[in-house]
């Protein structure tokens, strides 16, 4: 079966809760407010939920995973403030149906690890997204710990995204994905194979975006005193935004069964319509089938 690993999707509760807010992040209509960037129109086409079902199967995408979307800040506000938003986005994403299932949001500045088993033990719920945000150095993954052993007891594996940008207003519009976000993996990316690992020796991670393209960074990092050390096989990485070059650069460093099928639609589309670098057949089937089935469940086809 297909598997995108990476898309966004809001459902109608969740596009609710953030018209009712008064303080950004905030939808006025279909107009973003975050704090510290200018407003942003949103496409209502892209968060229609049957439009969308139907692309899914028209590509033969047998499972679409989606989640929350991390640079709008919902995980980072203080408890009583995220708890509405991030129940709203749980609610909401439980209905959407098939094919989508859901990546779960905690929030990453007041933790419960409680209230984050139990939404790990919904059906729609493959794992848990967290913002690269909060994962920025050692100590802020030694602090997530409690949500990061969750998951690991759960058996359920974490999606790293990049956060908030707070880009500014005298940018591009691609400034924060190529900037920013990219700064954001590899961060994380380095934070996590310096504190991630040793303590959580079972947890499966995957880095969106190829990680920002951090492995390719290891020669430097040799040349600067660190070490990748040996491959980590619980370490994925997801596709989205990067097309043949990227992939083919990465699969080099990583090998081909850490990387997985990753659109990001509707925010990036594929560098080709079905998503697939053009490798053959057994790559594809890698890309989209074992390799997702891995990062999932720990178990390949």
């Amino acid at each position: 079966m297909r598997t995108d690993c990476h898309q966004h999707l809001w459902p109608p509760e969740l596009l609710d809760a953030l018209r009712a807010r008064r303080e950004p992040p905030l939808l006025r209509g279909w107009t973003l407010h975050l704090p510290g960037e200018p407003p942003c129109r949103i496409d209502p086409a892209a968060h229609d939920v049957e439009a969308r079902r139907a692309r899914e199967r028209a590509d033969g995408t047998g499972r679409a995973l989606v989640s929350l979307s991390s640079p709008l800040g919902l995980e980072h506000l203080p408890g009583e403030d995220a708890e509405p938003l991030l129940e709203a986005w749980h609610d909401g994403a439980a209905r959407l149906g098939a094919p989508f299932g859901v990546w779960a949001a905690a929030g990453v500045t007041d933790l419960d690890p409680v209230a984050l088993g139990k939404t790990l033990r919904r059906e729609e719920v493959v794992g848990l997204q967290l913002p690269a945000t909060a994962l920025a150095d050692p100590r802020a993954v030694e602090r997530l710990g409690p949500l990061l052993a969750e998951c690991e007891d759960a058996d359920r594996p974490v999606l790293v995204h990049p956060g908030p940008a707070g880009a500014g207003h005298d940018v591009p519009g691609w400034w924060p994905a190529l900037v920013p976000y990219v700064q954001q993996l590899h961060a994380a990316w380095l934070a996590w194979h310096v504190a991630g690992r040793a303590g959580h020796p079972r947890l499966r991670i995957a880095f969106v975006a190829l990680a920002g393209l951090a492995p390719l960074h290891h020669e430097r990092l040799s040349a600067r005193g660190g070490a990748l050390g040996r491959l980590d096989p619980g370490v994925h990485y997801e596709t989205s935004s990067y097309g043949p070059r990227a992939i083919d650069a990465v699969v080099r460093v990583v090998g081909v069964d850490p990387v997985v099928l990753g659109t990001d639609r509707p925010y990036a589309e594929a560098f080709d319509a079905t998503g697939l670098p053009g490798f053959g057949a057994a790559f594809a089937h890698a890309l989209t089938v074992a390799n997702p089935t891995h990062l999932l469940e720990g178990s390949r086809p």
